[in-house]
């Protein structure tokens, strides 16, 4: 069951909008959105928060340019999906043009897991390091950075998740450490890299190792910060949406990564017209694929190529590997669906599935299907290490999934042996044995942190728009904006006559509706079934282009009978 809301609208907002000049509806979306000032809506690079905030930020670049001039050796150690794929090309690209001798390992998920983990350092110790950069990972690597410590190699730590209540002895630059005034909490840890570079250019400027020569342009890795940032569906805030807006400016204009410039080849995506959705919807999906099914050494190496045709056949196996997943998810999907065919969901808070030949790599995926389908946090777990089992976790608005799992840990000793994550996504492990008492103990936190009320899917829209409204030039206005996760893109909901429909692809139809003396085109995805005559839909404008042509599409996200 969905219940349909419009977004509340601040009057005070509204007005100060229209008085700096906004149109009536712009600054009834952008108020509903929070902006307060037209100046948020400037992502000029000037307007970024200063490093010097992010605590241990400039600590850190004083302990880096110390290394790059006693020419001791850097290794990365990235984490393996999107967001830990750029932040590692943009440690190396970066450190290197900085003068670092650097080097890079990420553990493949199925034999390390996540995290500088001993094991990890183990590894890493046999390329001789003198010192470890974490990206996106780190902040909960006690254990890790002990071991690192008795083998003599420093750790300096890079990330952005919540720390848990012992953080590890080492260098920390994290936003959401305590102590930290940084305003912003939405950094990826991408976004977390580019800054400890901009601290280090900065020092390095002062020591006078630019005299000379140039300085490197660090707005060239704004392509790899833009991706990592989209991609792990962290809050677009006015900070991240600058670094988005910058990055996608690059894609447009053609100076990007050729690893980057592939992906959007492969997907076969235009460069020019680069947006938010290209990022976490097409080229985001391929790179994850590396590290849920083989290993992110391929989709590292295809960032930090600097040879087109080495980075697209790189993009190709990313591409290649992305339909592997998609078939292997579609199979666990239906293998979910019919096990729960027997279970109410709608009397259940959680969604907990188990099976001994899930594919590790995806389950993420099909927990986050799963939590669309039916408004449930879902984890979903499939075998791990002998005798454990990892899961992978997506929730609901309202309920802190890594907060429930700390509960979970808390009060049933031993139940989980790992956990991390965030509000809406988190993993874990656990003895396959325990499995079924998870699954109970799981559902009773969820029923004392919820309401019945949260269980009802709200679909927040902006209202309703004008037909006359309805057309080519704000669907193109809408698509300049940097929609994404904390900052939706605008939604509207109004009734429509269904004048005619066909089914297109086997699985969408393709319709033509009206509204107050207007027709439009429009389509419905991963629908087959004829709609009744008149409809109330929740809809989204789109500049669609055909054979160089553009025309407006109406892009239908929910519908009802009228």
């Amino acid at each position: 069951m969905s219940q349909i809301v419009t977004r509340e609208v601040p009057a005070e907002l509204q007005q100060k909008l229209l008085g700096q000049g906004l149109t009536p509806l712009q600054a009834r979306l952008y108020a509903a959105r929070g902006i307060a000032d037209s100046t948020e809506l400037d992502y000029g690079l000037k307007g970024l928060l200063p490093y010097q905030a992010l605590k241990n930020a400039e600590t850190m670049a004083r302990r880096l340019a110390d290394a790059i001039a006693a020419g001791q050796r850097l290794l990365v150690v990235a984490d393996y999906d999107a967001d830990g794929a750029t932040a590692c090309a943009v440690a190396v690209k970066g450190l290197s043009a900085l003068g670092a001798t650097i080097s890079y390992i990420v553990p493949n998920r199925f034999e390390y897991g996540y995290g500088l983990t001993p094991e990890i350092v183990e590894l890493a110790a046999q390329k001789r390091p003198d010192i470890i950069v974490t990206v996106d990972n780190g902040i909960a690597s006690v254990a890790g950075v002990e071991a690192a410590k008795a083998r003599g190699i420093e750790v300096l730590v890079t990330d952005h998740h919540l720390p848990g209540d012992t953080l590890p002895d080492a260098l920390i630059v994290n936003p959401n450490q305590p102590g930290c005034e940084f305003p912003s909490k939405n950094l990826a840890g991408v976004g977390v890299m580019f800054y400890v570079l901009m601290a280090l250019r900065a020092e390095m400027r002062a020591r006078g190792a630019f005299a000379g020569k140039p300085e490197p342009n660090l707005g060239e890795l704004l392509d790899l910060v833009a991706l990592g940032t989209v991609a792990d569906v962290v809050r677009l805030d006015r900070n991240n949406r600058t670094l988005v807006e910058n990055g996608l400016k690059r894609m447009r204009a053609g100076r990007m990564a050729p690893g980057i410039a592939a992906l959007f080849r492969v997907a076969g995506r235009a460069h020019f017209k680069a947006n938010t959705f290209d990022l976490g919807f097409t080229l985001g999906p391929r790179l994850n694929a590396a590290g849920r099914l083989d290993d992110m050494s391929l989709g590292i190496a295809c960032l930090l190529s600097s040879n087109e045709e080495q980075a697209m056949r790189l993009a190709q196996e990313l591409d290649k590997l992305n339909r592997e997943r998609r078939g292997i998810e579609a199979g666990m999907q239906d293998e979910a669906l019919a096990a729960l065919s027997g279970v109410d969901a709608g009397n259940r808070y959680t969604l907990s599935l188990y099976r001994d030949d899930w594919h590790q790599g995806v389950v993420g995926i099909v927990a986050s299907r799963l939590k669309e389908r039916f408004h449930r946090p879902s984890i979903v777990f499939a075998p791990g290490d002998e005798g454990e089992i990892k899961g992978s976790g997506r929730s609901i608005p309202g309920f802190h999934l890594r907060d429930a799992l700390d509960l979970v840990y808390k009060r049933h000793s031993g139940l989980i042996l790992k956990f991390g994550g965030h509000a809406m996504a988190a993993g874990l492990s656990l003895d396959e044995s325990r499995f079924d008492e998870f699954q109970r103990a799981f559902e009773a936190v969820a029923r004392e942190l919820m309401d019945e009320k949260q269980l009802t899917r709200t679909i927040e829209t902006d209202g309703s728009l004008p037909a006359r409204d309805v057309n080519l030039q704000l669907a193109e206005t809408l698509a300049a904006e940097v929609w994404g996760q904390g900052f939706p893109v605008p939604y509207f909901h109004d009734q429509f006559l269904v004048v005619n429909q066909k089914l297109v692809g086997d699985k969408h139809l393709k319709l033509r509706l009206a509204r107050e003396g207007c027709e439009f085109d429009a389509m419905l995805f991963n629908h087959a079934d004829w709609l009744p005559e008149r409809i109330q839909a929740v809809y989204q404008l789109i500049a669609n282009e055909w054979q160089g042509r553009k025309e407006l599409q109406v892009y239908l996200q929910h519908w009802a009978a009228a």
